[in-house]
Parts: structure tokens; sequence; C-alpha cells
């Protein structure tokens, strides 16, 4: 990922250095088990516990790693050996009777586990923010659109009710698929335990709270990745909705809210006026590559027989970026929301903008329920007065009134233009949520 869209702890957390990191943290904690169980000298585990804490694997290491890996071809290889030079004899204990993969793996869901942890409270502080949103504008009267059409009135904080809502669902999915990953696999080759026991396995698993994959081959099946990078694209994909309707409504022709535009900032080169939803553009951005990344995880899931690599240079790649930019792009949106400028006035405008269009559906119900009109006669009565009073601009009330074939007063027709009365029930939706 580009230094660009990387929080500083997504940066610290995907370095090559902490890789190296959680690599030694679980040949560490296999070779304590293994020295619990006698399979290995415990001096040898202490004297390395020591050496790592006095001495831990910094960029200097990685670069050692590179170094040797250029010639092995193989980045275990590279990592043990590199182990050697660095905390001497007792590191030939290290890496007893695992594979690779059991390293990799194990190590990689640690990574995955921490940075989920992240995402989780950075959709939780989105969230809390979506929260104080909705309370604030809880009763700010809007026009909602359907088709970018104007529908019939509702309030602005419904629109973050309804986000806050998603998130909820989100965090749901995030916390599922970390719980999915919490797996630690050390099993050897093929999966059959053949020079490392099961206990060793169970022990360290006990250790860190964490499963054991109960059965494998040399790989963590796949589908679990895919299950995290689908939750983080579903996750992106929230965030884009967010960001769209904030982009909709900084518009021009609507002008109901718009990102914060801070002191200096300029929106463009040459026309010193503008102001632009670049935060938001950017959030739509990063979702593409959220669901882009997903397509790539589904693919890793099958590989040939107990494994091969056609999946590791993918998620090289997919794993990092993608846990950042949901990260970036979470935070990035909760600045947003949390500074938007909101124009109440504005929307009330909007929601007359029309001359009372967006109050028929009440006007057929008062033709039906209060005047006994069959439906098709009362939308053929609504439906006609609407679309002359889209030709020709003139409120539809006033059109009503003067259709001879209206049976409603003046005061029924008042009450069916009543804005209060389609915002009724909002208390009662907050209270689904505890607002």
């Amino acid at each position: 990922m580009i230094d660009r869209y990387l929080t500083p702890e997504m940066k610290t957390l995907w370095s090559e250095a902490n890789r190296y990191r959680a690599w030694l943290k679980v040949e560490l904690s296999a070779m304590q088990a293994q020295a619990e169980a006698g399979e290995v000298p415990p001096a040898a585990y202490e004297t390395l516990v020591s050496q790592a804490a006095a001495d831990p694997l910094d960029q200097a290491f990685a670069d050692k790693v590179a170094e040797i890996e250029a010639v092995t071809r193989h980045d275990i290889v590279a990592f043990t050996r590199a182990l050697t030079e660095r905390y001497g004899e007792e590191a030939r204990f290290i890496h007893h009777g695992l594979t690779s993969t059991d390293v990799v793996d194990t190590a990689q869901n640690l990574l995955l586990d921490e940075a989920l942890g992240l995402i989780i409270a950075d959709a939780q502080r989105l969230r809390e923010v979506c929260r104080s949103q909705a309370v604030a504008y809880k009763h700010t009267p809007t026009v909602g659109r359907t088709h970018g059409i104007h529908a019939e009135p509702m309030t602005f904080g419904l629109k973050f009710l309804n986000w806050m809502s998603a998130l909820d669902r989100d965090l749901e999915r995030l916390e599922s698929a970390r719980k999915r990953i919490q797996v630690v696999m050390l099993s050897g080759s093929v999966g059959t335990f053949a020079h490392v026991s099961p206990e060793i396995e169970q022990r360290v698993a006990a250790e860190w709270g964490w499963q054991v994959a109960a059965v494998t081959n040399q790989t963590l099946a796949r589908d679990r990745h895919a299950e995290v990078l689908m939750a983080l694209a579903i996750f992106g994909t929230t965030l884009e909705k967010i960001a769209v309707e904030v982009r909709h409504l900084q518009r021009s022709e609507v002008r109901e809210a718009m990102e914060p535009f801070g002191k200096g900032q300029t929106g463009s080169s040459s026309m010193p006026h503008k102001k632009n939803p670049i935060l938001t553009e950017n959030v739509t951005g990063m979702a593409r590559l959220l669901r882009g990344n997903a397509v790539t995880a589904l693919e890793n899931v099958a590989l040939w027989h107990e494994r091969d690599i056609s999946h590791s240079s993918a998620e090289r790649v997919i794993l990092p970026d993608s846990t950042a930019l949901a990260s970036y792009a979470a935070r990035r949106l909760a600045g947003v929301l949390e500074g938007l400028v909101v124009f109440p006035d504005r929307m009330l405008s909007n929601l007359n903008d029309l001359g009372g269009l967006v109050f028929s559906q009440r006007v057929l119900h008062a033709l039906i329920d209060e005047k006994g009109m069959m439906r098709e006669a009362a939308y053929t009565l609504v439906q006609r007065n609407a679309l002359q009073s889209w030709e020709t601009g003139e409120g539809l009330r006033d059109l009503l009134a003067r259709d001879p074939e209206n049976p409603l007063s003046a005061g029924e027709l008042d009450a069916a233009f009543d804005l209060t009365w389609y915002l009724r029930h909002v208390d009662d939706i907050y209270a689904r949520f505890g607002l």
C-alpha cells in the first residue's frame, strides 16, 4: 500500500520487520510448548526469549533476511538462517518439526487479528459519529428521494440512523471474520503431525486463547481469508454508500450538506469558487479496491492438492492493502461526517420546491379513506393535477382546490399537506435503537 493511504498503525503492522517478529512469536511459542513437553531443551528456549527481548528483530534483520533469500529463494529458510546469525547456536531448535506454512499462516493470522482489531475500532468510531448525528438531526425535515426524484418528507437524522444500523451489521461480520482467523496451525508438512505432535499445537492455541484448525493439509484453508476480505469489501461498500450520499447532497443543485472545507483549502487549480467532495470521492475509490481484492481472495481458495503458492503472491498485496484501505477510509469518513456542514433551511426549501407534490400520496389516501373514491379514480384525479403542477409550477394544493372533481374541503386539504403527519413515527423508529 502506498504511504498516502496508510495509517501509522497499519504501516507499522505490515512492515517487514513486524512480519518477522510475528514469525518469531510463532516459532518461540511452538518452542515453548516443545520445551514443556520435553522435546527441546528448556534452557535453549529461555536463552532465545532473553535474546529476542534484548535484541528485537528490526529493519536490519529484515535486510539480512532479504540478502540470504536472494540466494536461497526461500523466505523461511532465509529467516531461520538469519536467526542463527543473530542469536547463535540455540536457534537450531527453532522450527523443530514445523513446515514453512505452519509459521507463515499462523503468523499471518496474528497480523490479520491485530489489523481487524484496528478496523473494528475505526468502525465503532464511525458508528458513534453516525449515532451522534442521528440524534442531532432527528427532527430536521428533509425530502426523501427515490430514483433521484423527490418522494416524500423524512428527517435528515434518519439517513444517519440507517447508516448506523448498516455499520452494526458490518461490525458483526468483522467480528465473525476475526474469530474465524484466530486459529493456530502447527501440523507439519501435509497436516499429519508426523514431526510435531498435536499436543504442541494445542498448547500454543491455549496459550493464545485461540482455536486449533481441526484439520489441515499444508496450508490453512483459504475460505477463512476470503471471509475476511468479503467482510472488508462489504464494509467498504457501506462506506461508499454513505460517501455517495454526501457527494449527492453537496451537488450545486442540492446543497443540503457538504464536506468540511479547511482554511486555505482549494478546490480547483483554475476555478477559485470550487468546493468539491474530494474526501468522499476518495472513499468511493477505495471501496472499489476492496471489492476487487475480495474477488482475488475467493480465487485463492482452490489450490493444487495439499498446497501450492498461487495464493501467496496475491496475499502479500491484498491482505495489507485491504486492511489498510478499510482503516484509512473509515477514519476519513468519520472525519467527514463529524465535521459535516449541514443546511437545514436549504433542506426545507428543497422540500417545498415542487409545490407540495411530495404530499400526493396523503391526498390519494384521503380521497379513498375519507371520501370513498375508488383507488383508480382517486389516483387519476391526483395524478392529473400533479402532472399539471410539474408542467406549470403551480402548487398542487391550489390546483386541487380548484378542481371541480375534488371532494376534499379546504380543511381536509390542509390536513393532507401537513408535514408533521409524515414524521409522526420518527420517535418510534429511533426507539428501536434505544434513542
